[in-house]
């Protein structure tokens, strides 16, 4: 394209943005606010992702003993369980140590553990840890069938639970996305549609001297970017300002959930947002002019 084309087409985009000022506002508004709840819908399944992952890497399995088992058919037991596949460090908790913890859950109710401790009624127990999440079900399959195990406890189904929870909002965010897509391309096709024809006259006499579609399409495919940005740019503000908002608030009331922080996720899904904004203007233009160039 050259220079003069360039500076046309902007002197153009500028005009018919003040000619529809209100318009305009209304569709970058509109903008924004669709990108900020796919925005939203965006943080919330990445950071789910984030603490299902981190859920799984600390998922450990629980073998209990029975307390008929003497130390040496432990000690076998023990080295049965480092022999499985992908195990990579297994705990001995003896019904002490079980108590201890016991204790600490429940500092606060005196009478439970003024019954507990009368006679302790936990079980010794080895603690198992593999090397990747894929692991642990088989290891806990295999140790349950171990001489002296009477159960095998593994939170597994917490972590399936939490990645099933992530996956429905991952879809439902989806199908929201794409609507709000389809509704921002109307919405800015519209606004540009109004410009277009005011200026279909123009337009016309322009064909009729040889002007080509691509001259006469670029000041209002600017137009319907600039709009679809600016509402971006709005988006990423409000996200940056409300995500850091909310981040040291969790970080302050439950320090324990591991929440992403601002950097580098919100640079990452600013850019996202602001391709959105522009490629959603740009065919929203497109589409508004596709008839009026029929000439």
């Amino acid at each position: 394209m050259k220079s003069t084309s360039f500076i046309f087409g902007l002197k153009q985009t500028a005009r018919g943005l003040r000619q529809n000022a209100l318009m305009s506002l209304a569709s970058v508004l509109t903008v924004a606010l669709s990108l900020l709840v796919a925005g939203l819908f965006g943080l919330i399944t990445v950071n789910l992702g984030h603490l299902a992952r981190l859920a799984e890497q600390q998922v450990e399995v629980t073998v209990f003993l029975d307390d008929a088992l003497s130390d040496q058919g432990v000690r076998a037991v023990e080295a049965q369980l480092k022999a499985l596949p992908g195990v990579t460090q297994v705990t001995f908790v003896s019904k002490d140590q079980a108590l201890e913890r016991l204790k600490a859950v429940f500092a606060d109710d005196k009478d439970l553990l003024a019954q507990v401790e009368q006679e302790n009624p936990l079980y010794r127990s080895f603690e198992v840890r593999t090397a990747q999440p894929a692991q642990i079900k088989p290891a806990a399959d295999a140790a349950a069938k171990l001489p002296g195990v009477i159960k095998v406890n593994y939170k597994q189904e917490v972590v399936e639970r939490l990645f099933r929870v992530t996956r429905a909002i991952r879809v439902s965010g989806l199908v929201i996305m794409v609507a709000l897509a389809l509704a921002m391309v109307m919405i800015i096709s519209n606004t540009i549609r109004i410009t277009v024809f005011a200026r279909r006259r123009e337009i016309a006499i322009m064909k009729l001297v040889g002007a080509t579609d691509g001259f006469i399409r670029w000041p209002f495919v600017c137009e319907g970017m600039v709009l679809g940005a600016s509402g971006a740019v709005f988006t990423v503000a409000a996200l940056w300002i409300g995500y850091g908002w909310a981040w040291n608030s969790i970080r302050r009331g439950l320090p324990f959930i591991p929440l992403l922080p601002r950097q580098p996720l919100l640079f990452e899904l600013a850019g996202l947002i602001i391709a959105a904004g522009t490629l959603i203007g740009a065919v929203g233009s497109a589409l508004s002019l596709r008839r009026f160039l029929r000439v």
